[in-house]
């Protein structure tokens, strides 16, 4: 997949594109262009931003912030790539490197049960030495021990990884992981699109047309997935409005994500330690743009493990309206220096949304609303936040 806008890098904002401009069409729920993101970037201060993102979002949601009861797990962090800004992976014989087993796999999947949990989310390293029936058996162990949860599993990396090591098309890759119990999938490994940016912090990993091809197929086969971009490391203003605007753009195609992720980079343990750790007002920044060049994009989610739970809490007014779950064993951006904790109580995530002047709903990974009795759990149909608000 090429570029949304190929010259956009070479081009500022044309004299047309003012605030005001920006937000005529904020207000009037028109499309924003490259050009007003640039602006939007460059020139426009974070709470005029926020403004106008917590307009869309109050459009969309009302004065809901959602929430989800999940746990990690992260099965192996044996990997053949070395991407720059990875803290996670490691070599076969690290003492840090690991593989869970099948029992533990088994084990956590019952974990999730008794805590109720109503998703599994599911990602990890790429090991040399496992084969994709191994892969596919995390997926059919978790199935079989909790049926009823909701298996997100294996990032666009992952599943064009299966697709080399079984000299198959992604669609039957897709296909045998749907078979053994796969729900839906998350949106890492975008990082960012540009090409010469990514060569400099994944070279080897999946490029940006491999991960549009794999999220596109699943689309297709029914499945519902999620987007991110990593930012706070080389990129600048130009490669972060690229990045969102080809995720619009295969939405339009599509129709299959249903949250956007901003990720902070955490450059802790990494070999691109000697960058800064991107500022709380990058981070509401990067929330809000999000919120307001993602048109077509139902949610945008503050994710609090990577964002602190206050920068997570203010987000809600920026344009988020999901703060993500409970999130229990999560390794990946703790290994990164995160210094959040690992998992927080229902209790605590209806605290931080209440705090923040919202209404907290537990929604499921679809984005049903749940109902519950302690660790028994169902969902009903799909909200309307801003309609049932406007029909108060």
């Amino acid at each position: 997949m090429t570029l949304v806008n190929s010259s956009l890098a070479a081009r500022t904002p044309p004299m047309s594109v003012t605030l005001a401009s920006i937000e005529r069409k904020v207000h009037a729920a028109e499309r924003l262009t490259p050009e007003d993101g640039l602006f939007l970037e460059q020139h426009v201060d974070l709470l005029t931003l926020g403004h106008l993102a917590n307009i869309v979002r109050e459009r969309k949601h009302g004065n809901v912030a959602y929430y989800n009861t999940n746990v990690h797990l992260n099965p192996t962090n044996v990997c053949v790539y070395r991407c720059t800004f990875c803290a996670f992976r490691s070599d076969l014989r690290s003492p840090k490197g690991y593989t869970v087993e099948e029992q533990q796999v088994r084990e956590r999947a019952l974990e999730a049960k008794a805590n109720g949990a109503t998703e599994i989310h599911v990602v990890g390293g790429l090991h040399h030495l496992k084969k994709f029936d191994w892969y596919l058996g995390v997926v059919r162990t978790i199935r079989e021990a909790y049926p009823e949860i909701h298996i997100k599993a294996w990032t666009p990396v992952e599943i064009g990884w299966f697709s080399y090591m079984t000299k198959k098309p992604v669609r039957w890759v897709l296909e045998q992981m749907i078979e053994a119990g796969l729900g839906s999938m998350p949106g890492g490994g975008a990082e960012i699109f540009d090409p010469e940016i990514r060569s400099q912090i994944c070279e080897h990993k999946a490029d940006a047309s491999a991960w549009f091809e794999v999220h596109r197929t699943a689309h297709e086969l029914g499945l519902r997935s999620n987007a991110t971009m990593l930012y706070g490391h080389l990129e600048a203003a130009k490669h972060r409005i690229d990045h969102l605007c080809q995720l619009r753009a295969l939405q339009d195609e599509t129709g299959g994500f249903q949250t956007y992720i901003p990720l902070a980079f955490h450059p802790e343990n990494t070999e691109m330690a000697h960058i800064p750790k991107p500022s709380g007002l990058m981070d509401l920044k990067m929330i809000a743009l999000g919120r307001l060049m993602l048109d077509n994009f139902d949610h945008i989610k503050a994710y609090w493990i990577m964002l602190s739970e206050k920068i997570a809490q203010t987000a809600l007014s920026f344009g988020a309206d999901d703060i993500d779950g409970t999130v229990v064993h999560e390794l990946i951006y703790h290994d990164a220096g995160a210094k959040t904790p690992q998992g927080l109580t229902v209790a605590q995530l209806h605290h931080l949304i209440r705090e923040a002047g919202r209404e907290p709903v537990e929604r499921d990974t679809l984005y049903r609303r749940v109902h519950r009795d302690g660790a028994k759990w169902w969902v009903g149909e799909l909200r309307n936040a801003a309609a049932e608000a406007a029909a108060v």
